[in-house]
């Protein structure tokens, strides 16, 4: 079953075994609302509890309750099931539904494949891995990001004039 990534365990909180994860998604609220976490074996932590706390979430997990059981998952990724992420609007994607998407300029030129999201603060920065060579970033704001197709699996950019010389 497909799962999505939402932060990385960085560290414990306390001395009860609370987590402390670094967010991987904007949605925070995300962490509050599914109620579970997915460690990469599979194993399933209960969340009874999860805040914001600086630039991490704070989560209490039935399953840990010492200092150690954190220390031992400290690096580890935590997911959740894609099924169970709530619909977002038109116009919002989940950055792990775009990660591997072929990327193509505007005249149809495959320029590379999708491979992360940099927040910024005001407008995200599309990263696209060309065949080779260094990384494309690309603001996400209108003009840029022509089409993003689910379905068709296919973003469209237009280059800010700095990449596109770059990159032909």
């Amino acid at each position: 079953m497909e799962q999505v990534v939402l932060g990385k365990i960085v560290a414990p909180h306390g001395v009860r075994g609370d987590l402390r994860i670094m967010p991987l998604t904007s949605n925070l609220q995300l962490f509050m609302e599914m109620g579970y976490l997915l460690l990469p074996d599979g194993k399933r932590l209960t969340v009874k509890q999860a805040r914001p706390h600086k630039n991490v979430i704070i989560v209490t997990a039935e399953e840990i309750t010492s200092i150690e059981a954190v220390e031992a998952l400290r690096g580890r990724k935590v997911s959740v099931y894609r099924k169970d992420m709530p619909e977002l609007p038109e116009g919002r994607y989940y950055v792990g539904d775009l990660i591997g998407l072929p990327v193509f300029d505007e005249e149809g030129k495959q320029i590379g494949t999708f491979k992360d999201v940099l927040p910024t603060g005001s407008r995200d920065v599309y990263v696209i891995a060309p065949p080779e060579g260094k990384d494309i970033l690309v603001a996400n704001i209108p003009d840029n990001i022509r089409e993003i197709d689910l379905p068709g699996k296919r973003i469209v950019v237009r280059l800010p004039e700095w990449d596109d010389e770059d990159i032909r």
